[in-house]
């Protein structure tokens, strides 16, 4: 609902998003709802992002992710 701002595919097709990013002054579909991160694996037939689940203990309320990267060793 709040659109997604950066997209990261790794080499294997995985693709995190990031979404809900919000603005000062500019207008948000969704101003109470927290930022989330998706998956998405390009590898299939029909790709659908599924919504991750963000670890207790983090401050979920506040969070409006600007970015996505990755980082693979």
């Amino acid at each position: 609902e709040t659109g997604s701002e950066d997209i990261d595919i790794l080499p294997n097709g995985l693709a995190f998003i990031s979404s809900g990013l919000k603005y000062p002054g500019i207008k948000s579909f969704a101003p109470d709802k927290p930022g989330e991160i998706f998956l998405m694996d390009l590898n299939e037939d029909n790709p659908r992002a599924v919504e991750l689940r963000i670890s207790r203990g983090f401050d979920l309320a506040s969070f409006n992710p600007h970015g996505i990267s990755t980082y693979t060793d």
